[in-house]
């Protein structure tokens, strides 16, 4: 890869239900909007809702050979068992978001970026559990600057099925309270005047 270009490999994962495809679905709908090159790869459990699913989306300014990832540079895990499973294969300097809604323990290691938002409440502080998703992606749209944000608002509509369109504007501000959030010890930096 040379210098100046894009590659991010995300790795979205948790229980079915979550709206984990729709997840990086929309991501890469917003990447191919902006003329980006994209791949998304759905894996679903033996069982879809309450199993364990996962896609791998990856974004690029230049080709991309395989949707195949090894070592995400992200993953979203809305869940334990996925923590679990994808925490160790995060590549050294990666981000890893937690739904700490229902992450039962803190993660283990020390060489990756941790931000743990508590999804499951605050999307269901907005009346619908079922946007913690969103939550969690306005919070990865903070950290990496992969898409536009209004280009990820702009494509909701595009992907959320025209039946469910009177959900768009709970999963915007979902979307948007993902985007405003500060884990507690950036809150105290810039209390502090740090960060």
């Amino acid at each position: 890869m040379g210098a100046g270009e894009l590659r991010e490999e995300i790795i979205c994962a948790g229980f079915g239900g979550q709206g984990i495809m729709f997840l990086g679905k929309l991501l890469a709908q917003a990447a191919m909007t902006e003329g980006l090159r994209v791949t998304y790869l759905p894996s679903y459990g033996a069982e879809v809702r309450g199993g364990t699913a996962h896609c791998n989306v990856i974004i690029s300014s230049g080709e991309i050979a395989s949707p195949v990832i090894e070592e995400p540079t992200t993953a979203i895990v809305m869940n334990h068992p996925s923590q679990v499973k994808f925490e160790e294969k995060l590549r050294s300097g990666g981000l890893l978001i937690v739904n700490s809604s229902l992450a039962l323990k803190a993660p283990r290691r020390h060489d990756i970026e941790v931000i743990g938002v508590a999804a499951t409440e605050m999307a269901d502080s907005l009346g619908s559990i079922q946007v913690a998703n969103m939550v969690a992606l306005g919070c990865y749209l903070r950290r990496r600057a992969v898409v536009r944000f209004s280009t990820v608002m702009n494509s909701l509509k595009e992907v959320l099925p025209e039946r469910k369109h009177d959900l768009l504007g709970v999963n915007r501000e979902a979307l948007r309270r993902g985007l405003e959030f500060l884990p507690p010890e950036r809150r105290a930096a810039s209390a502090n005047g740090i960060g």
